[in-house]
């Protein structure tokens, strides 16, 4: 749908209006009559609810209850609600099977379903609804393409559990079974902390790919500020669901649309807040897509000069032991948003979904400040954890168009010596578990990346055993595909070009000599270009699936470095 064929600020050019008015629309009106709709709601903005609510994750099980609050909040604004569905895929529960296989083609199938309901059924403004890690940048690229006025709707995550005496998360039980394999916990004591660590419904409660995105829709003007925070489970999560439906239905009226307010000033607000708070790097990939689809020029490389210049502030999971509840409780993203805003690091001038400016917005909203709050972990900008953000792009001749690594620990990292290299995560992980990782390894996983894998598995079961064995720290691993972002240590992901396409990672062999070195952002063999090239010659690998929806989306993915996007018009050259 072109940006500019609707003035959306005049009814009577509303897209609704193609279904519901005039004489010649009666066979239209009947079907919404069917449905409990009347001669109001046929006067109203129709504004749709994208829901991916469903029994397979307890981040989306939740959200029908969320949707219907803000479908209430819709109706009482004066708009004519309707609500749709489309897929969610558990990061969690698929990771470390070939399942996790389809965690990212669905980012694109959410953005490709809610684009086609919108466009079909010709809505007027959108509401589009997150649980799970791949929901949030589906639902708001959905949103960019359409180009309807739009509001993004957080779940919200889900409380810590208690085990022992501490507060407990899923990333703790997958590093448990590394602990379990070292002997250093029981079955029994494993088993004690699996039941106890997800007490409820919502997305995992850690700074983890969920809790990122939703604080990036508040960084980049996708969602009203404090929106992020509440939990899944608490009253706040179901006000902020009714307001989040009314503002939809003012963004009609006011003719406010996301090329409205995303820019290249919005972009780099939501990296300056993910690399701040410790966020997950599939936010690199996520927001790179996001640019792509809205036209907005960001490249990988950007990710370095706004980190090189924004401190990390906050202490969360996983690099921490704070949750996303622990920030609510003390003001929500919008505290660091403010600490950001007053260091001169965060666009002020930023436009946001309500239409006010991020420096209005937060002026509105008033959050306390850091030094005013007793809350160790968070840190001012003057007295920070680390003085550079937590995500690297390395480059090199094993990354010549970047890779990814997200810095949760000792920031001066560097490593030379002898790589082990794994063709796919099963075998990696077979390693790891027999306990032949010793300090010092560097392990490399290739075949994982979008076209390769297909869909650039995320890797949290390796990442976890190695942490759970003692060596987050001492043992490095690099990947064409992507790391949890539940995820912590010298892990390096998004290597491009991938393997598949015969980026040089496919030349490696056991025994090569890798270097990684943080500070200097490098991750490079020793090789020449020519022993490389000539080792990739006679490289002509097969598609790892050859009919479905794999095949299909292996086929379609561009490069890690522009996001993976699959969409014609977003794919740059």
């Amino acid at each position: 749908m072109s940006s500019d064929e609707f003035d959306y600020g005049k009814d009577e050019q509303l897209p609704s209006h193609e279904v519901t008015q005039g004489a010649e629309k009666a066979p239209h009106r009947a079907m919404f009559r069917a449905m409990g709709f009347d001669d109001e709601d046929f006067s109203s903005p129709m504004i749709g609810v994208a829901n991916p609510a469903a029994d397979i994750t307890p981040c989306n099980v939740h959200l029908d209850d969320v949707a219907a609050s803000a479908l209430e909040g819709v109706d009482e604004a004066g708009g004519m609600p309707i609500e749709f569905g489309t897929i969610t895929i558990s990061d969690a529960i698929s990771m470390g099977t070939e399942g996790m296989k389809a965690s990212l083609i669905s980012r694109e199938i959410i953005a490709d379903s809610v684009e086609l309901v919108a466009f079909g059924e010709r809505m007027d403004g959108l509401v589009t609804i997150g649980g799970c890690d791949k929901n949030m940048p589906g639902m708001m690229m959905a949103a960019i393409r359409t180009d309807l006025p739009s509001v993004f709707l957080y779940g919200g995550s889900i409380m810590p559990g208690e085990h022992d005496g501490r507060e407990v998360t899923i990333q703790n039980v997958f590093e448990g079974v590394g602990s379990v394999s070292q002997g250093e916990m029981s079955e029994g004591e494993l088993s004690e902390m699996e039941h106890h660590a997800c007490p409820g419904a919502g997305s995992c409660g850690g700074m983890f790919t969920a809790n990122t995105m939703s604080s990036i829709s508040e960084a980049i003007g996708f969602a009203p500020l404090g929106s992020a925070s509440p939990p899944a489970e608490d009253d706040d999560r179901y006000d902020v669901a009714h307001e989040s439906g009314a503002l939809a239905v003012e963004a009609v009226e006011r003719g406010l649309r996301p090329s409205d307010f995303l820019s290249r000033e919005s972009f780099e607000n939501a990296i300056a807040l993910q690399v701040s708070v410790g966020g997950s790097t599939n936010a690199v990939l996520h927001l790179l897509a996001m640019a792509a689809e809205a036209g907005v020029d960001l490249d990988v490389e950007d990710f370095n000069e706004i980190s090189a210049r924004t401190p990390k502030i906050a202490d969360l999971q996983p690099g921490g032991e704070k949750v996303m509840n622990d920030l609510h409780e003390v003001g929500g993203v919008p505290v660091v948003l403010q600490e950001l805003l007053e260091a001169d690091l965060l666009h002020g001038d930023a436009l946001t979904v309500t239409g006010e400016t991020m420096a209005d917005a937060l002026e509105r909203v008033d959050p306390p400040r850091i030094e005013e709050l007793d809350a160790a972990f968070l840190h001012t900008v003057d007295d920070p954890i680390h003085e550079r953000g937590a995500i690297r792009i390395l480059t090199g001749n094993l990354a010549p168009e970047g890779a990814v690594i997200k810095i949760t620990g000792e920031d001066h990292l560097h490593h030379e010596g002898p790589v082990r290299v794994f063709e796919d995560e099963e075998n990696a992980m077979a390693y790891v578990q027999e306990g032949r990782v010793e300090s010092g390894d560097v392990l490399c996983i290739r075949n994982e990346g979008p076209r390769g894998g297909p869909g650039m598995r995320e890797m949290l079961g390796v990442t976890s055993a190695v942490a759970g064995q003692g060596h987050a720290e001492d043992v490095a691993l690099f990947t064409d595909g992507r790391f949890s972002g539940a995820t912590r240590g010298f892990s390096i992901g998004h290597v491009a070009p991938e393997a598949f396409v015969g980026g040089p990672i496919a030349a490696l062999e056991d025994g090569d000599i890798v270097t990684i070195d943080i500070d200097e952002l490098e991750l490079s063999v020793d090789l020449t270009d020519e022993e490389i090239e000539s080792r990739l010659e006679e490289y002509e690998p097969e598609p790892a699936y050859d009919t479905g929806v794999l095949a299909k989306y292996g086929t379609a993915f561009d490069s890690a470095a522009n996001g993976a996007v699959t969409n014609p018009g977003a794919t740059r050259e």
